[in-house]
């Protein structure tokens, strides 16, 4: 899913359509492409896409031998993923190197508040869910706030439900499946004192990743880019040992080698007198 541009300087998403359905020359030539037009592709995708999307992914960077496709697979329910994704495209307006940009990621995701308010937890398998919760999703009207990220949290809605938000200024953005509620907006967004609100259309993924169509989804957000660039441009840098590319972090994104373990120096040799 690719959002609306942020701000004007947000860059433009490419979607990889019908990674498993098409043949595999053509996704080749796509891929191929935009490495060519660009220099380095940055892939985020799903935990929820079908196994033969991530296998024809790995086909692809394997065929081209290229050390210039990054994936990035955080498990992260498909909204926060596709709010994740278009931070990376708001960065990548700035002068950040390929390396640091698709490092990026793995920081952005400790600034993301995920969750859902869903009509059943019946098969939710994101959160511990215990027997009794189970239980009343079986009675009508139940309703359950649910957070995976940063944390899991599970509540049943009621006068006093609670969840546990970010404890800084965000936006919040939701997404409405089938279920008819203003709890998210009315309720929860207030609580979470979010900034700003904004409602999109639901991922095509969502209600296999919460295990319901019966939700609404959530997440909270960073929405400006001088904060994200200042969060991204505060960590330290590296330079991968293999490739020679900037990185932030201990793994690089484009080769997947890690940082080479340096062995702790010997203690000095004590020489007693005697």
């Amino acid at each position: 899913m690719a959002l609306p541009p942020q701000d004007e300087r947000t860059m433009p998403a490419v979607v990889l359509k019908d990674l498993d359905k098409r043949p595999l020359e053509q996704v080749l030539a796509e891929t191929l492409t935009l490495i060519e037009q660009h220099g380095y592709v940055i892939v985020v995708c799903s935990r929820a896409v079908p196994a033969a999307v991530a296998r024809r992914l790995h086909t692809v960077r394997s065929i081209l031998e290229s050390d210039r496709i990054a994936f990035f697979r955080p498990d992260l329910p498909p909204l926060a993923l596709a709010v994740l994704a278009r931070q990376l495209r708001q960065l990548a307006s700035c002068d950040l190197s390929p390396g640091v940009l698709a490092s990026a990621g793995r920081l952005l995701t400790h600034y993301l508040h995920a969750g859902a308010l869903l009509g059943s937890v019946a098969r939710l398998d994101r959160v511990p869910v215990s027997l009794k919760a189970h239980a009343k999703s079986w009675v009508p009207g139940s309703q359950f706030g649910v957070v995976v990220h940063p944390e899991p949290q599970l509540v049943r809605i009621g006068p006093e439900a609670r969840l546990a938000g970010p404890e800084f200024g965000t936006w919040m953005l939701v997404a409405r499946g089938q279920l008819q509620s203003d709890w998210v907006t009315g309720t929860l967004a207030p609580a979470w004192k979010a900034q700003g609100l904004r409602e999109v259309t639901q991922p095509a993924e969502s209600a296999a990743w919460w295990g319901t169509g019966r939700l609404i989804e959530f997440c909270t957000y960073l929405p400006d880019l001088s904060v994200l660039y200042q969060l991204v441009t505060s960590v330290r840098q590296g330079s991968c040992h293999w490739c020679g590319i900037d990185v932030i972090g201990d793994r690089c994104v484009f080769c997947s080698a890690t940082a080479p373990v340096v062995a702790a120096p010997a203690p000095p040799r004590q020489i007693a007198a005697g």
